[in-house]
């Protein structure tokens, strides 16, 4: 057994170190003879490239997003000339032209000769598509920077920076306009906003009177009065978390979505998952490939209780947990909980199980708000209506970690079951 793990042990080093250069190869790595039985293991443990390209474009976005440059970016995470130059092929080939063009500048004075001829050719082209470069003067560039090794190129190099720097539109720097999401990832709270916010309240809640809450109220917060956005804090335990990220770390997979009835990998929702359930209802017939049904969990069963008592609601048909993970770049695009089906995600309970440095909000693009991850804290919002239809102002987005780690598990409440506890109404405007 000691020679076996050994030898799987040599085998996974050898891989590293062959892999070592991987953001300036496309080659594929060629396991020896007495690597090949351990070569599927060590190809479920090794980043492969469709990864690398994932954590390229996480880059990217955060760049949109918060607006960075890659030196902001590289002050705390070292990246050599072949990696910025991976990033800036990643950002290319996604029609992201300025920040190419920003990524190949700044590998430009440490990148090997071997891809200079390359990083030359599409340090051009990206300032030409994006719109920086007339064609009568790109049309003078390529021939002129084929040779890295000439003394004219560095000439032509200069002449090129000083036409871009004077240049309409500015390829140095970023666009200052943004989307009411990018605002609000960012902080950019409305001051209309921030008054309405200091007008709203906090209390000790039993629940409407729940027998269970009489001797310990929750810690209410209203977040938001319209959509009604409420905030539980110290609604689940350290032990709790801690016991629910256990059972999560062994089967987190990359994030699905339901994309003609069938799980997809979404590159909108950029996240590891632990789906907790059997899918039912709309999508028992295509279950989510990486589903597992934990609905015995004795966690998971005290948490629902609590999150029955919280809002006055039944989850008796609620689906179990969802635990997700966001690392750096992590997102999930704006979107609506409700599916539009019957038996509909009346309600979203949102656990926050940890806290995140910075980035990471929930934010809601059409009212506004931006809600901050706080570690044992919770959100609460309707996705419906009284009168059944979606609650448009619902839109929410999960904006990009940009330093630390998040964790959250949702709890989807569906209608059946709420008739008595929130009535419906037959009221356009409920």
């Amino acid at each position: 057994m000691a020679i076996k793990e050994l030898t799987f042990v040599v085998c996974f080093w050898t891989v590293c170190i062959a892999g070592h250069e991987f953001f300036s190869s496309t080659e594929y790595i060629q396991p020896s003879l007495q690597c090949k039985p351990y070569h599927d293991e060590l190809k479920t443990k090794i980043p492969q490239r469709e990864d690398l390209d994932g954590a390229a474009s996480g880059l990217i976005r955060l760049q949109e997003i918060y607006r960075l440059y890659p030196e902001d970016i590289t002050n705390e995470t070292s990246l050599n000339a072949d990696e910025a130059y991976h990033v800036g092929l990643v950002a290319y080939d996604e029609g992201k032209f300025q920040h190419a063009f920003l990524w190949f500048l700044y590998s430009l004075n440490t990148v090997t000769s071997s891809t200079m001829n390359e990083l030359l050719y599409y340090l051009s082209f990206s300032a030409y598509y994006f719109g920086s470069l007339p064609q009568t003067y790109f049309s003078q560039q390529p021939p002129n920077l084929q040779d890295p090794t000439n003394e004219r190129v560095k000439l032509e190099l200069n002449r090129l920076f000083r036409f871009l720097r004077t240049s309409n539109p500015d390829i140095f720097t970023l666009n200052t306009e943004s989307s009411n999401y990018e605002k609000l990832c960012r902080g950019e709270i409305d001051e209309r906003t921030s008054q309405r916010q200091r007008a709203l309240s906090c209390r000790y809640s039993t629940g409407g009177g729940n027998p269970r809450l009489m001797y310990a109220p929750v810690k209410e917060e209203v977040e938001w009065d319209e959509p009604r956005i409420i905030r539980y804090h110290d609604i689940i335990s350290d032990r709790e978390i801690e016991i629910l990220k256990n059972i999560s770390r062994p089967q987190l997979s990359r994030s699905e979505v339901l994309q003609d009835g069938l799980g997809a990998v979404s590159q909108h929702r950029v996240s590891q998952r632990f789906n907790k359930y059997f899918v039912r209802s709309l999508l028992k017939n295509h279950p989510c490939i990486f589903s597992v049904s934990l609905k015995d969990s004795p966690v998971d069963a005290r948490v629902s209780q609590r999150i029955a008592d919280a809002t006055g609601l039944s989850v008796e048909t609620a689906e179990p947990l969802h635990v997700q993970n966001y690392g750096i770049g992590g997102r999930y695009e704006r979107h609506y909980d409700a599916l539009k089906t019957w038996n509909d995600r009346i309600a979203t309970f949102l656990l926050y199980m940890s806290d995140v440095e910075m980035g990471g909000a929930t934010v809601f693009p059409k009212v506004g708000v931006a809600v901050q991850p706080k570690k044992g804290s919770a959100v609460f919002w309707y996705n419906l209506r009284k009168n059944g239809n979606v609650d448009l102002y619902t839109e929410h987005a999960g904006c990009p970690v940009l330093r630390g780690n998040k964790w959250v598990a949702n709890k989807w409440i569906h209608e059946y079951g709420q008739e008595f506890r929130r009535p419906c109404s037959l009221s356009y405007w409920e």
